[in-house]
């Protein structure tokens, strides 16, 4: 029997628990740090797998470690797992028209139930394979929590939960099969809060110190930022309290996040030094005090070449999920459902990408059903990130793209929460299950791999992680 073939049977012999789990993580839609049922449910199939099963990690009472160890344990393989949703994207499963379950509720627009079971299945079938075969090795499932929120993964790296890891693999549901070639960039978030004074607006309102007004005079000052800071960084901004609601009162708080992101960690934190003087200058203006807390950070993704291109040796052998004519139709279905604009600008990107004579034949059947080549560095950065970074920061690690939903589909929508729990979903998460393990179990296969994966992993990232966040941050539960 083939690795391949031994690894199709432990995900088969799975699959009704796997997507049973699935669509039950789906069901629950629980948002950042929230995540209880989600991470117990998880846990507990990985206890009954005989996973030694460690809770509460990086003090996140829904993030966890599950270990299994065979002979001398080493190599040391990880598979990170995410299972949190996100707001207000809820939506009805394979549903191609905007329907929620419930109106304003979240939903897994990001596909993270399909993330985190695929994952499970992909550890699972390497703990088959390595008593099936007497092999010596340790696989641990991270589980990681709030992706979409402030993050678990730089936290479980700051804590050294990644020490002694030889590689790690992790996938993300997408609407293209192919490992991650382009990069991500670093983040850093923060809560604003401006203090002033209250007074009667109309009667006295000399004696008033408007923190509303330090808040938008801030985002005066972001916004003229903008014209001077690389192409590449962004600026991200929410109000959360904007004092009140009576406009005939002097509002005496104010607090608004921030978001900056830019390619590489030092360019993000340089931006973010900048903002906070504009902060600084927005209380002086409005004679008000300012603190800020800073609430979390990611490092960019940077792609393991060595890596990258092992495993698309091992995607290929895999090959895409196995669409049928329901499948097409569906897909098709919801690609219809954006509106013109968007549409217009999907298929602009399908014909860049795939080609513009494959244009027609790919609209009338928008699902990937090829694996792609994997290209060498330089890689282009975009401009989404991810905590991930960090994780590739500590050890070498890889992302596996694999398709879920149809081609051009928008993440972070209420269509990618449909297609979560439909037949793409579930054949994708499956997909991503065999070609995860398969990747984890050749890996392990070859020392010759695995060390010219750390010799990249050194000359890129100089082989010490670093935390983006102050060592005194800590994960923001309950207050993100």
């Amino acid at each position: 029997m083939t690795d391949l073939e031994f690894i199709e049977q432990s995900v088969a012999r799975r699959e009704a628990m796997i997507l049973d789990a699935n669509d039950k993580i789906w069901s629950y839609a629980e948002l950042p740090y929230e995540e209880y049922k989600s991470s117990t449910l998880l846990c507990d199939i990985l206890e009954k797998e005989g996973f030694a099963v460690e809770k509460g990690v990086a003090h996140i009472p829904t993030a966890f470690t599950a270990r299994y160890s065979r002979g001398t344990g080493r190599p040391v393989m990880g598979i990170l797992g995410e299972f949190d949703a996100l707001a207000a994207l809820s939506q009805q499963a394979a549903t191609p028209s905007k329907s929620p379950v419930v109106s304003g509720a979240p939903g897994h627009g990001c596909g993270h139930s399909c993330l985190g079971t695929g994952a499970l299945a992909a550890a699972l079938a390497v703990k088959d394979y390595l008593d099936a075969y007497e092999k010596d090795g340790t696989v641990i499932y991270y589980g990681c929590a709030a992706e979409e929120g402030a993050g678990a993964k730089q936290f479980m790296a700051r804590d050294g939960l990644f020490d002694g890891v030889d590689f790690v693999y992790t996938w993300h549901p997408a609407s293209r099969n192919e490992a991650q070639q382009h990069c991500s960039v670093a983040i850093m978030g923060a809560n604003f809060e401006f203090f002033g004074r209250s007074a009667h607006a109309g009667g006295s309102p000399h004696l008033g110190r408007s923190a509303l007004d330090a808040a938008e005079l801030m985002s005066v000052g972001v916004n003229y930022l903008r014209e001077h800071m690389i192409d590449q960084a962004r600026v991200h901004y929410a109000y959360v309290d904007a004092g009140g609601t009576s406009p005939n009162v002097v509002q005496d708080h104010s607090l608004v996040k921030y978001e900056v992101r830019a390619p590489k960690v030092h360019q993000m934190k340089e931006l973010f030094e900048r903002v906070v003087k504009v902060a600084r200058g927005a209380a002086m203006m409005t004679e008000t005090e300012m603190k800020y807390e800073i609430t979390m950070a990611f490092s960019d993704y940077v792609s393991n070449d060595v890596l990258g291109r092992f495993a698309t040796q091992c995607m290929m052998e895999v090959g895409a999920p196995r669409w049928d004519d329901d499948d097409y139709a569906l897909a098709k279905a919801f690609l219809e459902s954006y509106d013109p604009v968007t549409l217009d600008v999907i298929k602009a990107e399908i014909a860049s990408k795939y080609g513009a004579e494959r244009l027609d034949a790919l609209l009338a059947r928008p699902l990937d059903a090829e694996v792609h080549p994997y290209k060498d560095g330089p890689h282009p950065y975009e401009s989404g990130s991810t905590d991930v970074g960090d994780v590739g920061y500590a050890v070498p690690t890889l992302n596996l793209n694999i398709a879920t939903c149809c081609l051009g589909n928008v993440g972070h929508t209420w269509q990618m929460t449909a297609q979560s729990c439909s037949s793409l979903g579930h054949k994708g998460l499956l997909t991503a299950a065999k070609m995860l393990a398969l990747c984890t179990v050749r890996t392990m296969q070859s020392p010759e791999t695995i060390a010219a994966a750390w010799d990249e992993f050194r000359a890129k990232t100089g082989g010490v992680y670093h935390c983006p966040l102050p060592d005194d941050v800590m994960p923001p539960v309950g207050r993100y």
